[in-house]
């Protein structure tokens, strides 16, 4: 279960959060005996449209989380949102684990499972449903919630591509038929 690590008031007076997904113990035998390290899985976000995620490794849990949680910072990505929730379905893979993710009415809540929840929670989404399907290793679900999230575009991005307006995008091919 994901566990709130703190949140943090910055210059910009947005509230950065994080949330430790994942810590690991590893061990590395050797001639003189075991050395022991530790591995820390983060996600980090606004709750404003802003999300990263991170891996550290150190020979202590503070030391990776602490690792971990700056490297996420430095890869925030932005996602386009609806109000509270998202734009359109969309589904995202890593290895063999596969995210999907729907918008839901206002007052629906996050409806999801461990590692999506925390993204999305970090992302400031507070209507989603969300599934995930395959394999439920926490870093192979944290990258295909990525992955999915990083599909999402806003109606302005699709109609700059498209070189149409906004109106014509959200009236679709059915308003042209004569």
């Amino acid at each position: 279960m994901a566990e709130h690590l703190k949140e943090e008031t910055t210059k910009d007076t947005s509230t950065m959060v994080d949330y430790v997904i994942n810590v690991r113990r590893v061990t590395k035998v050797t001639k003189g005996g075991k050395r022991f390290a530790f591995s820390a899985l983060v996600v980090t976000g606004d709750k404003c449209g802003s999300v990263g995620i991170a891996m550290g490794k150190s020979r202590e849990a503070a030391a990776a989380i602490a690792k971990a949680t700056n490297r996420a910072r430095k890869n925030l990505i932005t996602i386009p949102l609806r109000g509270s929730t998202l734009p359109y379905n969309v589904k995202g893979t890593h290895g063999s684990s596969m995210v999907l993710m729907r918008p839901a009415y206002k007052g629906t809540g996050v409806i999801a499972g461990g590692a999506v929840r925390s993204i999305m929670e970090a992302l400031g989404v507070k209507d989603v449903l969300a599934k995930s399907l395959g394999a439920s290793n926490r870093m192979n679900v944290v990258k295909a919630a990525l992955n999915a999230l990083s599909k999402l575009r806003s109606l302005s991005h699709v109609a700059k591509v498209r070189g149409k307006t906004m109106e014509q995008i959200m009236k679709g091919s059915h308003g042209n038929v004569a």
